[in-house]
């Protein structure tokens, strides 16, 4: 079961509104874009409730904000100014508030990397690679690539004191070339890495995937030659997200990755108009938890309907997993996967299950290790 301080939302102040129409996009559509303009944007009084109510259903130190998109730029400097003042004014006493924001980085400029530092926000981008890889999915709606522009945001970022987290969609373009992608990203300079795998349903097919998804064997190969590049000479100076939730279990840590959590449920959605839903690949009617125009945030993310949907993903878990010797590693990893069957006839597992039980088997022993070290030095 979640707990009141364990969440993290993710605010669409526009909606699904994006400037691009990348070929993969699961979230276009899942919503209207509202106006004529293209454009929706959350209005003032609606960013004030939520920012009051966010405070009141945190009881932990540090309050998170984590806006998201969309293209969460396209709402304008100005919207983030007022989303400031409204944190200070109902920041409560001891507490700390943060702000990240997930962009794909090509309306970036001085203007908005001057705001983005002066108030400490953290960055995460989107990058799939070197030119010829991201352009093959990141495109504009007139269809050109966007590759030239977003390294420009990325540069700007740095320059002006942002080291951003760099978020890389794995797919059929890119996964048979995993050191090419790595090594050109880590030689950008980032310091965090998060590779997220590109798994689209077909529409009406109970488990096929579209022609641009990886495959489940592609994507365990792609991430064992990553961490071994990494383990030979990254160590230290690059964080890879798979890889730091692997290592939580050596010191028997909770992870922080909802994907790889016993239960989900903490990474709830509020659109622009209020909306909130179960989870951002689950933004449909099934998941609709309610409205801040008529009810409350706390009552919502802590109701019996988002805890189930949390705790189904432990209580829906196949056999196969529950002796899988990973499972602490994984638990079952996103149920927007887990449309495939077991060979026993099950349903419910992982459409990725090969591919990551294959990599964290690879990189169990150096786990086990780093926990032998640190037990040792603890007595």
């Amino acid at each position: 079961m979640i707990e009141i301080s364990d969440f993290q939302i993710f605010a669409k102040p526009v909606g699904s509104s994006c400037n691009l129409a990348c070929r993969y996009c699961y979230y276009l559509g899942k919503e209207p874009v509202g106006s004529d303009s293209g454009i929706v944007s959350m209005s003032d009084e609606l960013l004030e409730k939520y920012i009051r109510q966010h405070f009141e259903a945190t009881s932990g130190d540090t309050v998170m904000f984590s806006w998201h998109g969309g293209e969460p730029l396209l709402a304008g400097i100005p919207f983030y100014q007022k989303a400031l003042a409204f944190q200070q004014s109902y920041l409560p006493q001891g507490k700390r508030v943060l702000n990240g924001l997930q962009t794909n980085g090509t309306l970036l400029n001085e203007d908005w990397c001057q705001f983005l530092a002066q108030n400490g926000f953290f960055v995460g981008l989107s990058i799939d690679g070197p030119a010829r890889f991201h352009d093959s999915s990141r495109i504009n709606r007139g269809g050109s690539g966007t590759f030239d522009q977003v390294l420009k945001g990325f540069q700007l970022l740095v320059r002006f004191g942002i080291i951003p987290e760099i978020l890389c969609v794995v797919n059929s373009n890119n996964v048979e070339h995993p050191l090419l992608v790595y090594r050109f990203l880590r030689d950008l300079g980032t310091k965090y890495l998060t590779f997220l795998p590109l798994v689209n349903k077909m529409y009406g097919k109970s488990a096929e995937v579209t022609v641009d998804s990886v495959s489940s064997e592609s994507f365990g190969n792609f991430l064992i030659a990553v961490y071994d590049e990494w383990v030979s000479r990254d160590i230290g100076h690059i964080k890879i997200q798979v890889i730091e939730e692997a290592l939580r279990t050596a010191f028997q840590q909770d992870h922080t990755l909802c994907i790889f959590k016993t239960e989900c449920g903490g990474v709830p959605v509020v659109t622009h108009a209020g909306d909130i839903y179960s989870c951002d690949h689950f933004v449909d009617g099934d998941h609709f938890l309610g409205n801040l125009q008529q009810n409350y945030l706390k009552d919502v993310l802590f109701n019996n309907i988002q805890t189930e949907f949390g705790q189904r993903k432990r209580t829906s878990l196949p056999a196969m997993c529950k002796a899988c010797p990973v499972l602490n590693m994984c638990n079952g990893e996103c149920p927007k996967n887990r449309f495939t069957i077991t060979p026993d006839g099950e349903p419910g597992l992982n459409y990725l299950c090969a591919g990551y039980r294959k990599f964290f088997t690879h990189i169990q022993p150096f786990v086990m290790e780093v926990r032998r070290n640190w037990l040792s030095q603890a007595l």
